[in-house]
């Protein structure tokens, strides 16, 4: 007889892979390896978010993402995080904040269709050179021998200024979107009342500040911002309010943090691997710059999973999934998936295989802005290399604590010619 063991709630299930101080402390990848080896797709009875399902391995993602009509990412249901529970359970101090994203077809589809242009190779190519530009002259304001912090002084002004780049928001005020971000992204800790009316103001500020975006817009549209593209699409001219906010967290937060965190991810890995960096510092080859970038987006993961949740009753390479069921799909562990990537949790900055990497998901919710990550990380690698510029880390970066975002909040440097 089968016997099902519980795990008193006062004691942490060490295979509940959502306890963010695994990821704030960096301690996620062994149980990963123990569920990727005894049970890659794993029913976790006890989490502060209540039961779910965490899938692990690379294949068993890639066929739920393939099956949309069954493995939902709807808001409705609960969206894209472990944390979500649901439009029918929303806490005080909560409102729904649709996303298209958090959609599914043909809603999604649609929304979907409407940004996808402004992430497109020929937008990518008219980008190139004023990305270029900016790094280079971020970089070159960079002390040399003294400390100074790697994701305020340089992931976070990359990323802020693109980010205003793509909304056409006003240049002035361009770190308000930093500000957003990192207050309406962090969901895992808006675990109280006050917290989450505090998430609310921020949300309702950045609405206001982009409504009046908007107006301006309607009245003099641009050509290749986001707004105006919204503003001239069936599928989005005409969103609520709320809608409107949501899609803006989306693209405000995806843009930054993807892109935040790989190109701190740069720093911290190649410093973790010196063998690699020296690579890299040998070899100014583009190709293995590009290489190197597809090899850290996946090494580190800059969202740690997506949710999903059943439609309906389905079998699971063996497993029985009930209606309603949350799944979490870890895209960090499938991207150390050793079936696919042997060792992989170091960078191998030469890896065959490396651009396979499920860093920005898999099927119709891959990430719509992967070219433009892929543009900003490739681009600080190539300048670093051209003035022959090592970062070396001085001590444990302050990571993010949260299970979804897999970033870094603080990371203490210093850069040497070499």
């Amino acid at each position: 007889m089968a016997t099902q063991v519980r795990i008193a709630p006062e004691i942490a299930n060490p295979l509940d892979v959502s306890r963010a101080e695994l990821w704030s402390e960096d301690r996620w990848q062994e149980p990963m390896r123990q569920l990727r080896a005894e049970s890659p797709i794993y029913r976790c009875e006890d989490s502060k978010f209540g039961p779910y399902w965490s899938v692990t391995t690379y294949k068993p993602i890639q066929h739920i993402e393939a099956l949309p009509k069954i493995f939902s990412s709807s808001w409705e249901y609960g969206g894209i995080t472990v944390a979500g529970d649901g439009i029918e359970h929303l806490q005080e101090g909560e409102i729904p904040m649709p996303m298209f994203i958090a959609m599914d077809p043909p809603q999604h589809t649609a929304q979907r269709r409407t940004v996808a242009p402004a992430f497109g190779p020929s937008e990518i190519e008219r980008m190139r050179a004023d990305t270029q530009a900016r790094t280079a002259a971020l970089i070159d304001t960079l002390p040399i021998g003294e400390t100074f912090d790697w994701v305020e002084r340089l992931s976070i002004e990359l990323t802020t200024d693109m980010l205003a780049i793509l909304f056409d928001f006003p240049w002035e005020e361009r770190h308000r979107l930093t500000g957003w971000s990192d207050a309406l992204g962090d969901i895992e800790s808006f675990d109280t009342l006050e917290k989450r009316q505090v998430r609310l103001g921020k949300a309702f500020e950045m609405g206001a500040a982009f409504k009046q975006l908007w107006d301006a817009k309607a009245q003099n549209p641009g050509k290749h911002d986001l707004i105006s593209i919204m503003l001239q699409s069936d599928a989005m001219k005409h969103m609520s309010e709320n809608e409107f906010m949501g899609n803006l967290i989306l693209l405000i937060v995806g843009g930054n943090d993807t892109t935040r965190n790989s190109m701190s991810a740069y720093a911290y890995g190649l410093h973790s691997f010196p063998e690699e960096r020296a690579k890299l510092e040998k070899n100014h080859d583009p190709e293995l710059a590009v290489n190197a970038m597809h090899e850290i987006l996946r090494w580190q993961t800059p969202l740690a999973h997506m949710r999903r949740t059943a439609t309906e009753d389905a079998e699971l390479f063996g497993h029985q999934i009930k209606a309603r069921d949350k799944i979490a799909l870890w895209y960090a562990s499938a991207n150390r998936d050793e079936s696919v990537f042997p060792d992989g949790d170091r960078i191998i900055v030469d890896r065959e295989n490396a651009r396979r990497h499920l860093a920005f998901g898999y099927g119709i919710h891959r990430c719509v802005g992967a070219r433009v990550a892929e543009l900003q990380l490739t681009t600080l690698i190539s300048e670093m290399q051209k003035r022959r510029l090592r970062v070396n880390v001085l001590a444990e970066p302050e990571r993010v604590h949260a299970s979804f975002v897999h970033g870094y909040r603080h990371m203490p440097v210093q850069l040497e010619k070499y």
